[in-house]
Parts: structure tokens; sequence; C-alpha cells
């Protein structure tokens, strides 16, 4: 089995200006996702990383380049082939709140997934909404909670047991932790890395947080005004050359705290 799970091959993504000019968000990307690791995107906001999200995810057509994945380029997916997809990415928004249905108890928003798929009974939910709550180290009885009755790291734990309720491949975490307090980042990214271990899952890990991606993250590429300008091992960031990265290295207080 090969050891990448997905090819990212010179992605350009362009958006028509009122003034009859483009903006090109993402210029040329290429990377190669690693099975089983943490891969880092960084960069400030404006970079181009969330577009780039967005084009695997397939919400973007990208205007030039292509995903592979599973032997496919997802970009080009339609329909039922582009749904049966998203089995196998899932993703962790920054604020679970806004992708939760607030009328909605835990047990149906972690199994709304395999309830779209077809791939649940109803008499079933119960306990499976029980077993994906233990797996992310939250108590059974939340499954009768709403999400309004929570913290935001519980959120963010429920977020991902619903990510994790389709078994997929890869899991993106868009500034998954970015709201969150230090503490309770610690624990979700303990967390995400347990999980990794037992699942042998693969993470894209949306950030501009170094320190963060310095503690779990096997690969970072860093993104500058729509470009990679760096790729380095999540245990080496402290070799940067480029100048961008050093600057952002810089607005760390502390690599190994």
């Amino acid at each position: 089995m090969s050891d990448i799970i997905m090819q990212i091959q010179d992605i350009v993504k362009e958006f028509p200006l009122a003034d009859g000019s483009t903006l090109r968000a993402c210029n040329g990307i290429s990377i190669d996702v690693e099975r089983g690791k943490t891969l880092a995107i960084v960069g400030e906001s404006g970079c181009g990383k969330s577009t780039l999200v967005k084009t695997i995810m397939n919400m973007h057509e990208p205007t030039s380049g292509s995903v592979i994945f599973r032997g496919k380029d997802i970009t080009k997916l339609k329909g039922e082939e582009k749904r049966q997809n998203y089995r196998y990415i899932q993703m962790v928004f920054q604020d679970p709140t806004a992708a939760f249905n607030p009328k909605m108890k835990v047990r149906d928003i972690i199994c709304e997934p395999l309830r779209n798929f077809g791939l649940i009974n109803k008499a079933d939910v119960d306990a499976k909404a029980r077993e994906l709550l233990k797996m992310v180290d939250l108590p059974e009885d939340f499954a009768g909670r709403y999400p309004n009755n929570m913290s935001g790291g519980q959120r963010q734990r429920v977020a991902i047991a619903r990510a994790l309720a389709l078994e997929p491949e890869i899991i993106v975490c868009d500034e998954a932790t970015s709201a969150l307090d230090v503490s309770v980042q610690d624990t979700i990214i303990e967390l995400l890395v347990r999980l990794q271990k037992e699942k042998g899952i693969t993470y894209l890990f949306i950030c501009h947080d170094l320190a963060l991606v310095h503690l779990f993250c096997h690969k970072v590429v860093v993104m500058y005004k729509g470009e990679v300008v760096e790729r380095l091992n999540g245990d080496a960031l402290a070799e940067a050359q480029h100048r961008y990265t050093k600057q952002l290295l810089s607005a760390v207080y502390n690599l190994d705290r």
C-alpha cells in the first residue's frame, strides 16, 4: 500500500472580481499527503489555505489542477459519486456550534452521517451514539443533551465523534482548536493523537499557530500569498529558511511550551 493517500497536484483557484480582473487565491499548490500522518497547512488569514481546503472538500472547483484520492480526481466528481466521496473525507470546523442544529440532540447529531448514507437503523442510534461518545471521552448521557448545554471543548469532541461516525480515511481539521482555551486545545490534540494511533486516520490540520503545530504534526506546509513557500518536518520548525516562516516563528513565545 502506498504511503501517499492523497496527491494535491498544481491546484490553481481564481475568483472573478467586479472590475473584470481575477484574484488568484491558490497558485500551483502541490502537496503529497502521507497515510496515517498529520499534515499541517499553516499561514496567515488570506494566504489561500481555506480556499485549498474547500477545493479538497469539493466545495470549490479548481481553475486547474487535480486532487487524486482513491485513484480518482475528486475535483471532477459529480452527483452521487461526489456525495459518496464524503464517506472517506470528513471535516471538523472551527466553530462546531454553527454546524449543529440547536434543536437536535447529540445522539442525532453524531449519527446523522450514518443515517444520510443509510448505514444505521433507528433502533441502533442510541447504542452507536454511546459508542462514539466513549471514543471521544464523553459520558454516555451526553447523548440526550443539546449543543448549547455543553462547553466549547465538549462541542468540539462531539464534532470529532460525528466525523468519526463514517470511519473516514482523512479528517480535515479547519482551525478546529483556534477558538478554544489553551488547556482545552491540549486535551483535543491528545484526543486526535490517540485516535490516529488507534485508527490510522490521516489528518489535514489547517492552522496559523506554529506552537500548536510543533506539538503533534508530522509535516508542515507553509503558505503565503497563495503559494507554498516552505515544507518542514513538524519537529524541525527551527530549521525554517523562508523569511515568512521565520516571521511566523518569531511570533511564537516558546515552541516547547
